[in-house]
């Protein structure tokens, strides 16, 4: 299959996540029994989670669109781990809502559940990205830009690091919900800085397709 395809359905799946985020904030102001200043004060908890959250799948979309360069055609498994990967995604902005109830307040009892499940959903999709990005490795001649070039191990392995530290946090979150917040935000800004090697894309139209 052509990556324009694969590239252009997964953006559209990565719009609406990202812009699902801001649901989250629409209760902030809406109460009549407190002023707008209070509301806004007590909110934190909801600013926090959305900026961690948009930041995160803001960063996965650059990500994954450093992913789709290095290919040349998308064949039936990537797809497969596409979807799934695109299936974590377009679910991070529920226990993004979790976090952002449960954090502080009456209702901080179930904070380390929500962390916990936030950080499960992180986890699916960096595996998925890990999955992915060594398929192509292993898979260069089918369906890489650069069949002739695997991917060295420095590359890959500042490109999944991301897995062992979603783990970590998952893991702190049973301990610590505020810390591990802070881990997934960490992340996030880890992912800003280009971790993948450079690769030149096709013109359009040269793009050939794979048996699927």
């Amino acid at each position: 299959m052509d990556t324009r395809r694969t590239e252009a359905f997964s953006d559209g799946v990565f719009a609406v996540a990202i812009t699902v985020l801001v649901f989250g904030l629409l209760p902030i102001g809406s109460s009549l029994r407190t002023s707008v200043t209070h509301q806004l004060v007590n909110g934190w908890p909801q600013f926090v989670a959305y900026v961690t959250s948009f930041l995160t799948i803001g960063i996965m979309w650059l990500n994954h669109h450093a992913l789709i360069a290095q290919l040349r055609v998308v064949n039936r498994p990537l797809l497969i781990m596409n979807l799934f990967l695109l299936m974590g995604v377009v679910a991070v902005p529920w226990p993004t809502t979790l976090v952002a109830d449960h954090l502080t307040g009456s209702a901080a009892s179930g904070g380390r559940a929500a962390t916990v499940t936030y950080g499960v959903v992180l986890l699916l999709i960096s595996t998925a990205y890990s999955a992915m990005w060594v398929y192509i490795g292993r898979h260069a001649a089918l369906v890489a830009q650069q069949p002739d070039r695997p991917p060295e191990r420095l590359k890959t392995l500042r490109f999944t690091a991301g897995l062992g530290g979603y783990a970590l946090a998952t893991i702190v979150s049973f301990f610590s919900p505020g810390v591990a917040m802070t881990m997934y935000g960490l992340i996030a800004v880890y992912y800003f800085f280009e971790h993948l090697p450079d690769s030149r894309r096709r013109a359009p139209g040269t793009s050939a397709e794979s048996d699927s």
